[in-house]
């Protein structure tokens, strides 16, 4: 599939309007265009994570993959279903890949004690946000409703647990925890 942008500016944007992926227009604050706006947020936030110094070189191709999977999620996003042409769609084999690598770095790490508090290294750090906005990217996929692949959900779902477990491989042995109660 070969995409051509020969003019970034159409104005066709100019009033309050986009169109989805089937050509239908609707307002920019339609809940397909919240979520694959937060999808592309997300994205950019991996690009600054992969470039953070710091960041575990193993995680740096698994980012990479995930941000040209989170392209697939938005064009998923952006066509309703319905209509006479095939279109690309989130598979369970993403998920499930993710998950794998979920599995693999979980093994290196040792048992949670207490909940993790965002921070500790800069690359751990930038992970965290990238959990956050992909848990609100999930969020707002599920308002999309019942036309929407559920795989969607389910690949941002994973991905928020993967980022969490990369976050703690990124601290290693020194990961910040919360104390109950330690600053009363």
């Amino acid at each position: 599939m070969t995409v051509n942008l020969t003019r970034i500016y159409t104005r066709l944007g100019d009033k309050g309007e986009t169109h989805l992926g089937d050509m239908s227009r609707v307002p920019k604050t339609h809940p397909r265009i919240e979520a694959y706006g937060t999808v592309d947020e997300l994205n950019a936030h991996l690009g600054v994570a992969v470039a953070t110094p710091g960041m575990p070189e193993q995680y740096v191709p698994w980012l990479r993959r995930v941000q040209n999977d989170l392209f697939d999620v938005g064009a998923d996003v952006s066509v309703p279903h319905g209509g006479d042409r095939e279109r690309l769609r989130v598979k369970p084999s993403q998920t499930a890949w993710l998950e794998e690598r979920c599995d693999e770095v979980n093994a290196t790490l040792r048992p949670l004690r207490s909940f993790v508090i965002p921070g500790g290294t800069a690359a751990a750090a930038q992970l965290h946000v990238c959990r956050t906005v992909c848990r609100r990217a999930e969020r707002a996929a599920i308002v999309c409703g019942d036309e929407l692949n559920a795989e969607v959900v389910s690949y941002l779902n994973r991905l928020s647990d993967l980022l969490f477990i990369l976050s703690r491989g990124a601290n290693g042995p020194d990961e910040p925890l919360w104390e109950p109660g330690a600053g009363q």
